[in-house]
């Protein structure tokens, strides 16, 4: 389970931007993660609740947006969601394709006081 070491990742960023702003709690952490970043959510959320216990963050609320896997043709230049993990065009079935998102995996909002 990689997820427990990415979550203490994300806590020490957290707390790391928590302290040069002088904050003593975190309210909110903000997470944007792939479809295709390789994580299981619901083992995200388990090892936030787990670790987030004797840190600043021991009340915050974790929020995910999940973001969808797109793909860009680079034979016609259409851009178009990938379902199924099919990776062909939908306009011209050319399957060079070029990935837009869909591997996010970054802290992306911090709320602290």
């Amino acid at each position: 389970m990689h997820e427990l070491s990415i979550v203490q990742n994300i806590l020490d960023i957290a707390e790391s931007e928590a302290r040069k702003n002088n904050a003593t709690k975190i309210i909110k952490i903000g997470l944007k993660i792939g479809e295709m970043s390789g994580v299981v959510i619901d083992s995200i959320n388990f090892c936030f609740e787990t670790l987030k216990g004797n840190t600043i963050a021991r009340d915050a609320e974790l929020l995910i947006d999940h973001v969808p896997l797109k793909g860009k043709c680079k034979n016609c230049g259409s851009n178009f969601q990938i379902n199924n993990y099919i990776f062909k065009c939908n306009t011209c079935n050319n399957n060079d394709i070029e990935i837009i998102s869909g591997r996010e995996l970054f802290v992306d909002e911090l709320e602290v006081e």
